[in-house]
């Protein structure tokens, strides 16, 4: 029966990260890399903190690389309240799609109205600061998504069977779960039954033991 729990602890573990994923739980997941001329596209860029508990504040900086281009300019940054388009070239063309709290872990934002002078690289930054109960520390994280533009969607076969296999892995783990789970439930009442069967017998013998006991003390007097 031990063996049994331990299989539904593991089980239950592969679950609950099954949950967390479809849940939508801080996942450094990658962002797409292409985007369709006139249209808006999610750039992505999520940074999870190793240690949950640990409370920290951050801020974000997006920057732009276009082809052909030596160096990255600052477009947009985030402060967990307020955020600011610096690159006139992005005006009223980006919007914050990330964390609603000074505690950023994700910081995706969405580039509307895309045009083809939008392909390029990407670089989105975190400015963290950790509390802990003594001190501080700061720590930097750096996201580079290559974006190309194209008239019309080419969505990867890759990209499809990838997204098909992740939902039929969870699918598939939560029904060995549920099949675990019915499996150790009917081994753990076979297992009760055969208990109190043998208190039962344990009980009778007992009383037997005692009635004949009896008798013999009476048959002495």
């Amino acid at each position: 029966m031990d063996m049994c729990v331990r299989r539904l602890l593991l089980l239950c573990v592969f679950f609950m990260i099954s949950v967390s994923v479809c849940s939508g739980a801080c996942a450094e997941v990658d962002s797409d890399t292409e985007a369709v001329a006139g249209r808006e596209f999610k750039l992505g860029c999520i940074s999870c903190k190793m240690r949950l508990e640990v409370e920290a504040t951050a801020t974000v900086d997006w920057h732009f690389r276009a082809h052909g281009q030596d160096e990255f300019i600052h477009i947009y940054s985030y402060d967990g309240q307020e955020s600011n388009i610096i690159d006139e070239r992005f005006q009223d063309r980006i919007k914050w799609q990330g964390s609603k709290s000074y505690d950023l872990q994700d910081a995706s934002v969405d580039l509307l109205n895309v045009t083809f002078n939008d392909s390029g690289d990407y670089q989105c930054t975190f400015n963290r600061i950790l509390t802990y109960q003594h001190y501080e520390y700061s720590t930097t994280v750096n996201k580079l998504v290559h974006l190309t533009v194209v008239a019309i969607a080419t969505r990867k076969t890759a990209s499809i069977v990838s997204e098909v296999m992740m939902y039929v892995t969870i699918i598939g783990l939560q029904l060995w779960l549920l099949v675990e789970m019915i499996y150790c439930y009917r081994k753990i009442a076979a297992a009760g039954e055969e208990a109190l069967r043998a208190s039962a017998a344990e009980y009778l013998a007992i009383a037997s033991e005692g009635k004949d006991n009896c008798a013999g003390v009476q048959v002495a007097e």
